[in-house]
């Protein structure tokens, strides 16, 4: 899978408030996945150099960042708060047998994945042991537009979000927003989002909505398959990820 996108959920300054950068640079370190020097924080959050610093200050104390070489990357406290989120996340913890099971019914990797900040991000991830395997990195994101996993996401947002995102990442485009929007109506009628090589060529994807008590939508599995090796067994990938996606709904709906 592609490396994600540094932007931050919001690029302008002037509509973050003050109290927020913090998190905003945090959230920019910790997507971009390698050290990150100021000059590219800078150009994906629209902050001047000296407020940066300003607010880097108080992440590199607490840990939750750190600097070498005028490289700035996720600090020590992050491996804690990943190990407790892990240990402690109900999601994770209830999806994690059901993809374990989807796995080895069907010998490709598994994603759980949700959506943040305008971005899909993997909180768990279940490999194919095949040779020749797909698999999306635990805790990387991308804009949340293409693919299976990004669609059926935005699919059962809200209409206000998926006005905000599809505006903002489809700008000037009226025809592939309708076009969208459509897609978008279709995937929540069928319950279900397949993808083939809009993220990466060459691999195929079908993603299917997690829910919680009330009906609302608290993520989504995703089966990731070789295109050529889905070729002929799409109907069967689909229907087992729905339904591994629908026994995790049923555990969560317990809570």
């Amino acid at each position: 899978m592609k490396k994600s996108d540094i932007s931050a959920p919001e690029t302008a300054h002037q509509v973050t408030s003050t109290s927020e950068r913090p998190l905003m640079l945090l959230s920019v370190i910790a997507r971009h996945g390698r050290p990150i020097t100021v000059k590219q924080l800078r150009d994906a959050t629209n902050l001047p150099q000296s407020t940066l610093y300003r607010h880097l200050l108080p992440l590199k104390k607490w840990g939750l960042v750190q600097e070498q070489d005028n490289f700035y990357a996720p600090g020590p406290l992050s491996v804690q708060l990943a190990w407790g989120f892990d240990h402690t996340s109900y999601l994770v913890s209830n999806a994690r047998s059901e993809m374990q099971r989807l796995v080895t019914l069907c010998g490709e990797s598994v994603g759980l994945m949700v959506a943040m900040n305008n971005q899909v991000m993997c909180l768990d991830m279940v490999e194919s042991q095949q040779s020749l395997r797909c698999s999306f990195s635990k805790g990387r994101s991308q804009p949340l537009l293409r693919g299976a996993s990004a669609k059926v996401l935005l699919a059962h947002l809200s209409e206000l979000l998926v006005d905000a995102v599809i505006t903002e990442q489809l700008s000037g485009q009226p025809k592939a927003q309708q076009y969208l929007r459509q897609e978008l109506a279709k995937i929540r009628a069928q319950g279900y989002a397949v993808s083939e090589g809009e993220v990466d060529m060459g691999v195929w994807g079908i993603s299917a909505p997690i829910f919680s008590k009330s009906d609302h939508m608290v993520g989504a599995i995703t089966l990731m398959s070789p295109a050529v090796r889905a070729d002929g067994r799409q109907q069967e990938l689909i229907d087992l990820t729905v339904k591994a996606a629908a026994v995790i709904s049923e555990r969560l709906k317990l809570y």
